[in-house]
C-alpha cells in the first residue's frame, strides 16, 4: 500500500450535504481511496477509489481540476496551482482515470477579459489595467455589484485565483478597466475575438462599423469592475456582475438602443457561449443558439436577457443566463450558470431588481 499524501488548497462543487463547506479542503490519498477534509473545521468524507467513475483529471497553465462521479453526482475538486499535480496523476492513472492537458492560451484568455470589457463598451477591447482610482464612479460602479450580501446563507465567492467557467468569460475581481487603458491592436481574421464578434453581428444584423457592442462604434467606460464569481452550497449556481461607468448618459442611451433589438438577448448569450466553449477548447456555436429571457422587474431601468443550454467538459450540463441592465450613467452585465432552468428565473430577476435599485440610487451602497 502507498503512503498517504496529503495536498491543501483545493475547493469542491458541489458540497457533500446540504448546506456543507465547500472551501477550504484538503484531499489525502493512496492507493486505496480518497479522503476529504472541508471547511474550517473540518468534517471528513472517505470513499474507496472503486466506488468512483468517469475520473478525470485536467490541468490547465495555472491550476488544475479533478473530476470523479459517486452516488450519481458528479463532484469537481479545483485548485489554483499545480502543486501535487504528478503525485495525483499517478493515482489516477492506477485507477484507470484520464488526464487531460488544457492549454488555456494567453491569446484565448486575454479574448476572454477583452469581450466582456468591449460587451457593452464595443470596439477592439482592452488590456486590464490594475491601477484603482478613489472617485466617486469607481467607488458607486464597485457597489453596484452583486456581493455575498445579496445572496442566501451559505453561498461562497471563490477566490480570485481559482478557476471557474464564468471567471473564462468575466475580468477578474482584482482588476479595473479604465477609459485610458490601452488598446489592443485589432487581431487576425480568423482568431476567436473575430468569430466570436462576427457571430453577434450576423446574429443581431448589424455590421462591425455599426456595432456599439463587439464593433468599431463602440466606446470605452471611465470604469469597468467584476464581482467576485459566487457559488451556492449544492453547486446548482455559479454567479458574476460586471459594472460600468459611462462618462455621459447619452453613451449609455446609444448603448441601449442598440440593445433594444428583438433579438439581442440570445445574440448576446450565444456569443458568450461561444467565448465560453473556445476557453474550453470545444467547437463554438455558429449560429443563434439562446433563446429570449426579459427579466420581470419593478424597479425603473432597461433590461434584456437570454438563455441556453450549455455542456462543458467534465460538467454536468447547465444553462448559461447572461442580462444586461441599463440606467442613468450605467451598464451591468449578469452572467449565471444553473442547473435547473426556467427554474431558477424569479430568484435570478429578483437579483437584477437588485443591481437596477442601485444604479438608479445615489449612493449605490449595498444593502
Amino acid at each position: 500500500m502507498s503512503s498517504l499524501r496529503r495536498s491543501e488548497g483545493w475547493t469542491v462543487h458541489p458540497s457533500f450535504v446540504p448546506n456543507g463547506p465547500t472551501t477550504p479542503v484538503v484531499l489525502m490519498w493512496d492507493d486505496v481511496g480518497l479522503t476529504q477534509l472541508a471547511g474550517e473545521s473540518p468534517v471528513a468524507w472517505q470513499t474507496p477509489w472503486a466506488e468512483f467513475s468517469n475520473l478525470q483529471l485536467v490541468r490547465f497553465s495555472k491550476g488544475m481540476a479533478l473530476f470523479a462521479t459517486t452516488n450519481g453526482v458528479r463532484y469537481c475538486w479545483r485548485r489554483g496551482d499545480l502543486n501535487d499535480f504528478e503525485a495525483l496523476r499517478e493515482v489516477v492513472l492506477a485507477q484507470d482515470g484520464q488526464i487531460e492537458h488544457r492549454r488555456r492560451r494567453a491569446g484565448i484568455l486575454v479574448v476572454a477579459v477583452v469581450v466582456l470589457a468591449a460587451s457593452l463598451a464595443g470596439g477592439i477591447g482592452a488590456l486590464v489595467n490594475s491601477g484603482s482610482s478613489k472617485s466617486t464612479e469607481l467607488v458607486d460602479a464597485k457597489a453596484i455589484n452583486l456581493t455575498l450580501k445579496d445572496l442566501p446563507a451559505q453561498w461562497s465567492a471563490y477566490p480570485s485565483t481559482v478557476v471557474t467557467p464564468l471567471s473564462a468569460i468575466f475580468p477578474p475581481s482584482t482588476q479595473v478597466v479604465t477609459s485610458s487603458t490601452t488598446p489592443t491592436t485589432a487581431p487576425p481574421k480568423k482568431s476567436i475575438w473575430s468569430r466570436v464578434s462576427s457571430l453577434f453581428q450576423r446574429c443581431l444584423g448589424v455590421s462591425s462599423a455599426k456595432d456599439r457592442v463587439f464593433g468599431a462604434a463602440g466606446q470605452m467606460p471611465d470604469y469597468q469592475v467584476t464581482s467576485k464569481v459566487f457559488s451556492s452550497p449544492l453547486g446548482e449556481y455559479e454567479l458574476a456582475s460586471t459594472s460600468q461607468y459611462y462618462a455621459t448618459t447619452t453613451m449609455v442611451r446609444r448603448d441601449t438602443a442598440e440593445m433594444s433589438r428583438s433579438n439581442f438577448g440570445s445574440c448576446f448569450t450565444t456569443s458568450n457561449v461561444a467565448l465560453l466553449k473556445a476557453a474550453y477548447g470545444d467547437a463554438i456555436p455558429t449560429k443563434d443558439e439562446a433563446v429570449q429571457w426579459r427579466p420581470v422587474t419593478f424597479v425603473r431601468g432597461w433590461s434584456r436577457g437570454g438563455v441556453t443550454s450549455v455542456t462543458l467538459p467534465g460538467l454536468r450540463p447547465l444553462h448559461l443566463v447572461m442580462v444586461v441592465a441599463t440606467a442613468g450613467h450605467y451598464e451591468v452585465t449578469l452572467g449565471a450558470l444553473v442547473a435547473q432552468w426556467p427554474g431558477s428565473a424569479s430568484f435570478l430577476a429578483n437579483l437584477v431588481n437588485t443591481l437596477l435599485s442601485r444604479m438608479t440610487s445615489t449612493t449605490a451602497t449595498p444593502v
